[in-house]
């Protein structure tokens, strides 16, 4: 974000204007845009002030802070709501239009985190549960000490053909980052 312009240079534009100068013919006398002049010279007339306003800053949290007691609430009740339900609610309810980043940083703002479970939420519903439940007792047990768990967190595409030729193994690998095209 840029400075403002000098106080030196507002309160020199204003006198040449109260010395009977237009703001245009001040404005070009002083290098800055005429609506620049214009506007120094109304802020001074009325309020006296020949220094720059505040830049930047948050000017709309106040819309959302409103409702917080409601938001605290939706959460106590569902804590499995998105950000995106949040701000629909907003606006279903009273109209009011925030984006989820908006709903984020009311959160952030009230120190609220709010973890999501580890599984999909469907698997709650009684039917997806009794499905689940004979699903599992359908597969065959596995005996833990046949198996065999493999860390790939580091691995890459990038030798597995040389290594699958190496070993004489043959199976199909995906193209490295590097073959696409």
């Amino acid at each position: 974000m840029t400075r403002p312009l000098s106080g030196d240079l507002r309160q020199r534009v204003i006198a040449a204007v109260e010395g009977g100068m237009t703001c245009r013919s001040a404005a070009e006398r002083f290098g800055v845009a005429v609506s620049t002049a214009i506007k120094w010279v109304q802020r001074w007339r009325q309020t006296g002030s020949t220094e720059p306003r505040p830049q930047g800053g948050d000017k709309r949290s106040h819309r959302i802070e409103a409702h917080a007691p409601e938001i605290l609430a939706l959460v106590e009740a569902r804590p499995d709501l998105t950000l995106m339900e949040i701000a629909v609610h907003l606006e279903q309810a009273h109209g009011l239009r925030v984006a989820q980043s908006m709903v984020w940083r009311f959160f952030r703002w009230h120190d609220i985190t709010v973890k999501k479970t580890a599984h999909a939420s469907e698997q709650q519903r009684p039917d997806i549960a009794r499905r689940r439940r004979a699903w599992f007792g359908q597969q065959p047990d596995l005996d833990p000490e046949r198996l065999v768990f493999i860390d790939a967190t580091g691995a890459s595409t990038k030798m597995a053909g040389a290594m699958a030729a190496q070993s004489g193994a043959r199976a199909a690998v995906p193209p490295s980052h590097t073959a696409t095209g």
